[in-house]
């Protein structure tokens, strides 16, 4: 399992961890300012596949040269080059993803996350 954190970055931190997520093949799991990244067999995720995604990235939303990505085991820390947050454009035009404990499945909607949760339970 690998942990990254997005302290500097939780604006856009839904939109990184569907992006990350998807170019290395991992389960993300959404947490408070950071995200994880696990694989159903519990084999080992490529540290710099995950830092290339996320420079990936940061170049594709033309701010890749404010934020630096540096790692240390199995945390990868996001952070600002200059001390300054990167700021969403509204709050009201942020939505709102939830993800399942059980298998990192990923969706806007709360009432599609429960009834999924009910079926890791029949």
């Amino acid at each position: 399992m690998l942990t990254v954190d997005c302290a500097d970055v939780t604006s856009i931190q839904n939109e990184l961890v569907v992006y990350v997520a998807d170019k290395v093949e991992a389960i993300p799991t959404l947490k408070n300012h950071q995200f994880t990244l696990s694989t159903l067999d519990d084999g080992f995720i490529d540290v710099e596949l995950v830092i290339s995604a996320i420079k990936e990235y940061f170049d594709f939303i033309e701010e890749g040269s404010n934020f630096a990505v540096i790692s240390n085991n199995d945390l990868i820390y996001i952070k600002s080059v200059t001390g300054k947050v990167l700021q969403s454009q509204s709050k009201s035009q942020q939505s709102q993803l939830f993800s399942c404990t059980h298998c990192g499945f990923v969706t806007q909607y709360q009432v599609e996350l429960t009834v999924h949760m009910r079926m890791h339970y029949l």
